[in-house]
């Protein structure tokens, strides 16, 4: 960052010296152009009456006036042949002979007609003092004030380049908060860098101390939430042992004990969710019909008393490299979904080489409700115990994590059908 601003006001600085040297240099020679040609006529103008006046006092005068300017009169009546061949012929006016580089004023009188030849090459060393050596005096000028001042802006920006430079090197997941401790600032931080140092460093402190949070808040919870879960599943797997048991304390003990690994399995997806990106969640090899049967035996239970029918079709066997517990928190989440909002009919897992694919024959959902499906806590159906929203939210920001796709298809009154598509699968 630091070496792009300074780059800029170089390249910027450069620019415009280039841009003023050019103007500097037209705007030199075209004024010159101009005011040598307008000098040049008003001079020769002049020295008109002056010649006139010394040839009438002196009849008899035809040698030159001066190194510069050459005058020669031809008095009424009398031929031309003293003249020079080159002017002898021009009409009355200005002239110019490239040949000779000579300018040549012929002016009329009754008395005669006047030649006033002046020297141009006079003219141009003039013009050479006059419009090159002030160009290359503006032009060192100028290059000297902008050197002058890119110095000094340098000086300027080089706090913030400074700043800059100790930024780049923070890690965002453990800011060096003691590079800019307002003890340790250079001397020359004053001013609004100062300020954003210690906004910067303010800023820093409270990342680090948010990460510290953050990271005892995970280490915390795994231990502390699954402490219990790990007790009520111990404590129903003995009271399910216990064959005197009438059946409908089984079942809700049934009931508590799926809860209870189902709550374990939705810790780890929040953990994961919480991790950074950076941090891969733990994985293993893993069959998915595997991980898909036991969500289907896990939700049947709430199928009981209701006309549908729940089947799981196998067009592939794949197997996956990743937290297979995430897999059933997905699982689990689309096929809750599809339990609770179908009264009768038929829901089906279809197990692809690519894809989980779950189809119920429920309520379906209308164009609206699914553009909003996976909005946080949005919930489609007031008149269900459970939402679409949480679940389906929490399913495709796993997805997001894992490198997996999750969409979803619905027609009102026709039912919905979610997909989870997988990337990088090894065949069994």
């Amino acid at each position: 960052m630091s070496q792009g601003l300074s780059r800029k006001i170089r390249i910027a600085f450069i620019l415009q010296a280039v841009i003023a040297s050019f103007v500097i240099v037209i705007g030199v020679f075209a004024i010159n152009s101009v005011l040598k040609q307008g000098l040049l006529e008003r001079r020769l103008q002049s020295r008109v009456a002056e010649y006139w006046q010394s040839w009438e006092s002196d009849p008899g005068q035809r040698q030159p006036i001066g190194i510069v300017v050459k005058g020669f009169v031809v008095p009424t009546g009398l031929d031309n042949g003293s003249l020079p061949p080159v002017v002898s012929g021009l009409a009355r006016g200005f002239h110019e002979l490239p040949a000779s580089n000579q300018i040549v004023y012929v002016d009329e009188r009754p008395a005669g007609r006047l030649y006033l030849i002046y020297d141009e090459d006079f003219v141009d060393e003039l013009s050479l003092w006059l419009g090159v050596v002030p160009t290359l005096f503006a032009l060192l000028s100028l290059y000297a004030v902008s050197w002058l001042t890119y110095r000094t802006s340098r000086r300027l920006v080089e706090p913030v380049s400074w700043l800059a430079r100790q930024v780049a090197h923070w890690d965002p997941r453990q800011p060096d908060t003691e590079q800019l401790a307002p003890e340790r600032l250079p001397a020359a931080l004053d001013g609004e860098v100062r300020q954003l140092a210690d906004a910067l460093h303010g800023l820093a402190v409270r990342v680090d101390a948010f990460v510290s949070r953050e990271r005892a808040f995970t280490r915390d919870a795994s231990h502390e939430l699954r402490t219990p879960l790990t007790v009520i599943r111990v404590a129903t797997d003995l009271l399910l042992a216990d064959p005197d048991l009438p059946p409908r304390t089984q079942r809700s003990l049934q009931r508590i004990q799926f809860s209870g690994r189902d709550m374990e399995a939705v810790i780890d997806a929040f953990l994961v969710l919480a991790r950074e990106a950076d941090i891969a969640p733990q994985s293993e090899d893993f069959n998915v019909r595997d991980v898909v049967y036991e969500e289907v035996v896990n939700l049947r239970p709430l199928l009981a008393g209701k006309p549908v029918q729940l089947e799981v079709i196998e067009d592939a066997s794949p197997r996956l490299h990743a937290p297979p517990r995430i897999l059933g928190v997905m699982v689990g989440n689309l096929l809750s979904n599809a339990v609770n909002f179908t009264d009768e009919g038929r829901i089906e897992v279809r197990i692809g080489a690519d894809r989980i694919v779950v189809r119920d024959s429920g309520i379906g959902m209308s164009r609206e409700e699914l553009d909003k499906a996976f909005e946080p806590f949005y919930r489609a159906d007031q008149a269900h115990p459970v939402g679409k929203g949480i679940g389906l939210s929490v399913v495709r920001r796993l997805g997001e994590r894992l490198g997996w796709s999750v969409t979803l298809d619905s027609a009102l009154g026709e039912g919905t059908t979610a997909t989870i598509g997988f990337a990088g699968l090894r065949p069994v």
